[in-house]
């Protein structure tokens, strides 16, 4: 057991519903199943501050949207046997492609092995920070801030939703007559029952994809996804929706019981193009996964 090297964020909300008095307050809530002994130890050895690197203790003051840095600890964690590549890289971003596996930070029992914590140690760039997440059982493209001044300009792109993403994914199905056929999905997704899982509800539609049939093959589709909107797991209950579940989805339409990682059968889930205008060079950007999904004969 060791201590990561780089730091994870957690943000203390704009409200103080919860009536947190202290810091410490607030993280032995948001993260129950660390004690708050475990809080108290990394806070007396350093490694729990604010995002100027002034230190928190154990009587700190709660402050509403503050973000709050803390250095988890390191278990003997799998090592993900696949390698990311770096397609893109200038002073204001990077762009990288993940494969099937590797989570986008660090979670669960994975800390180092993470795309990011991959990225900074590869790069020596220890600012680099997401602009977007896929799911770890998500192979495909991942843009990176690289410069924190100019990182709420990539942020707000994806608020505003002016970038345009493309996945593929492969799902069974033997009528070829919907080859070509395209679905608008709009729909209301919330928290399963199954907290690890999203369900269609009722009321105002909050989640919208597109969806094409591009061919049929041997029984089984390759369609082309674009999501409008960017609720979790969205694309993976908008195909089970239409009936075609996700080659190899573990969690849709039903969440099969949990065992280790099945590297011959990778979700079949691929976000393979990006496009959007940069906001700080105005040059029109096109970028395309190095990845395919396991398609064709």
């Amino acid at each position: 057991m060791g201590r990561s090297l780089y730091a994870s964020t957690a943000v203390t909300p704009t409200q103080n519903t919860d009536q947190h008095e202290t810091v410490l307050a607030f993280l032995v809530a948001r993260f129950p199943r660390i004690t708050e002994h475990v809080w108290l130890e990394r806070m007396q050895q350093g490694y729990v501050h604010w995002e100027d690197d002034s230190l928190i203790k154990e009587d700190t003051p709660f402050r509403a949207n503050a973000k709050v840095m803390y250095y988890r600890d390191v278990p003997d964690e799998p090592v993900i046997p696949f390698k990311e590549t770096v397609i893109f890289q200038d002073d204001e971003l990077l762009v990288a492609c993940k494969p099937h596996f590797l989570p986008v930070t660090p979670g669960g029992v994975y800390v180092e092995q993470c795309l990011l914590n991959r990225l900074r140690q590869q790069t020596g760039i220890t600012a680099l920070t997401p602009i977007h997440r896929i799911d770890r059982d998500t192979a495909g493209l991942v843009m990176f801030s690289v410069n924190p001044e100019t990182r709420g300009c990539y942020q707000q792109m994806f608020a505003e939703g002016t970038v345009k993403k493309t996945y593929h994914a492969v799902a069974a199905c033997d009528d070829d007559s919907i080859v070509d056929q395209r679905w608008l999905i709009e729909n209301r997704m919330e928290k399963a029952e199954q907290w690890f899982r999203m369900a269609i509800t009722d009321g105002d539609i909050n989640a919208r994809s597109t969806v094409a049939c591009l061919s049929v093959q041997s029984a089984r589709g390759l369609f082309e996804l674009s999501p409008i909107t960017g609720k979790t797991h969205q694309l993976r209950v908008h195909m089970d929706s239409l009936g075609f579940p996700i080659e190899n989805d573990r969690l849709y339409p039903i969440a099969l019981p949990q065992t280790a990682d099945d590297y011959n059968k990778p979700l079949q889930l691929l976000a393979r193009e990006v496009t959007f205008v940069d906001p700080v060079t105005g040059q029109a950007r096109h970028f395309i996964s190095t990845r395919e999904l396991a398609w064709g004969g």
